[in-house]
């Protein structure tokens, strides 16, 4: 895929396009994927997911955001391929009850937005936390759900040039918490909406 581009900025700015390519790989969505997200502020996740996935739903609590959202969308629709849906609501209201795949792009109400993730059994949940307190809450909230299967801690560093030479500029680090709410059969694999077994890979 060609990178997407981001015309219209919002004051929260993109999730890094390193950290989208990680959240990409944890989410495998594949075209018959519905995929939710929230807190969609540029649409920089949204609409890497919707040139995958078969649908998306977008939850954006803030009116500005969902806004750029859609500007966003509008200037990659050669490259979208889902059905679109972009809500202006507070998560968990919004939710779909179908979603195969769920990223969590910030922290408000994480817990009642998991909750809904088992509640509806979505099979692959991705959350990126850039703070070290909320990142250990996170973590505790998933495994109180069972939805824990790892975290992911990293860093990316921007080369410039230095005196002749190169040195590096690092961004904040990245917690990445990576789960399902899919039922384990009785041979302790996850089990998929559809019944097939493997659970995110």
């Amino acid at each position: 895929m060609p990178p997407i581009a981001l015309p219209h900025d919002a004051k929260a700015g993109p999730t890094k396009s390193e950290v989208r390519a990680v959240v990409r790989s944890k989410l495998a969505l594949e075209p018959d994927d519905h995929f939710a997200e929230v807190g969609s502020c540029t649409g920089a996740v949204t609409i890497e997911a919707a040139q995958r996935a078969g649908r998306v739903t977008a939850v954006e609590r803030k009116p500005e955001r969902l806004e750029t959202t859609e500007k966003n969308l509008a200037a990659n629709e050669t490259s979208v391929r889902a059905d679109v849906d972009l809500r202006n609501a507070e998560a968990p209201d919004g939710l779909p009850d179908d979603a195969d795949a769920l990223f969590l792009g910030g922290s408000r109400n994480f817990e009642a937005v998991l909750d809904h993730a088992v509640d509806t059994e979505i099979d692959r949940v991705v959350m990126n936390v850039s703070r070290l307190e909320v990142a250990g809450k996170a973590t505790d909230a998933f495994r109180e759900r069972d939805l824990l299967e790892e975290v992911v801690q990293f860093q990316v560093s921007h080369g410039y040039e230095l005196a002749g030479a190169t040195s590096f500029n690092s961004d904040n680090p990245v917690y990445m918490l990576v789960g399902s709410a899919t039922p384990d059969d009785e041979d302790g694999e996850r089990v998929a909406a559809d019944g097939s077994g493997g659970g995110s890979q």
